[in-house]
């Protein structure tokens, strides 16, 4: 299940943001701008590179904030949606399962929106992400947030089947915590993340977002 034929087959109805943008983005936001400071006269203009860009309306969100911007999607149609409503970007069809870092280098920032929970290796992706950041270089990771307290509250609601879009092609089919998700991306090489939570309040939030930054050496 790791061709890419099998993995291309998720749609995008148009090139603009997915409702889970509205409380990710402001988040996420503060951070890139941390490292744009941090980055500020080492490299012009900063260096980004976003796998799973899907339709592309992240990257061009980022690229009208100054980053210079690289992405992948399995997606035959989300790149096609991309290259249609931002043909300025270098962004194209490609996944986690193939040797990115030969194709296009290392970056000083990654970031993989909503992905993770729709990968079938996801050891594989967390080791392609790990070479797509330089040393002392940030991924950032978000995913929709599972914990004790939002599930139970789920399976007490009687949402559990809507939650885990089980009849939903291409859809989730990982669910992660902080504690799968931390460990994960460690595991990869990564040092400890931190993590925010972002759409409710914490116990209940629809995503969370894991920063985890590549060691100097290493």
């Amino acid at each position: 299940m790791k061709e890419i034929n099998s993995i291309s087959g998720y749609a995008f109805a148009s090139a603009a943001h997915s409702h889970a943008h509205s409380y990710l983005l402001p988040y996420i936001d503060v951070a890139m701008a941390k490292e744009q400071q941090r980055l500020q006269g080492l490299q012009e203009p900063p260096r980004l590179f976003d796998l799973g860009c899907g339709n592309g309306s992240v990257a061009a969100h980022y690229a009208r904030a100054g980053w210079q911007i690289t992405g992948v999607d399995p997606s035959e149609d989300g790149i096609a949606q991309a290259q249609r409503a931002f043909g300025d970007l270098d962004l194209g069809v490609g996944s986690a399962y193939e040797d990115l870092e030969d194709r296009f280098g290392r970056f000083p920032l990654v970031i993989s929106l909503e992905v993770v929970e729709h990968v079938y290796a996801p050891r594989d992706y967390a080791k392609t992400l790990f070479s797509l950041v330089e040393p002392g270089g940030l991924a950032i990771v978000s995913t929709p947030y599972h914990g004790y307290v939002k599930n139970v509250a789920l399976a007490v609601t009687g949402k559990l089947d809507n939650h885990f879009t089980a009849l939903w092609a291409h859809g989730h089919i990982k669910f992660w915590s902080m504690k799968t998700l931390g460990t994960l991306l460690k595991d990869a090489g990564f040092e400890e993340p931190s993590f925010g939570r972002v759409g409710r309040i914490p116990p209940f939030a629809k995503s969370m977002i894991a920063f985890a930054r590549r060691p100097v050496q290493g």
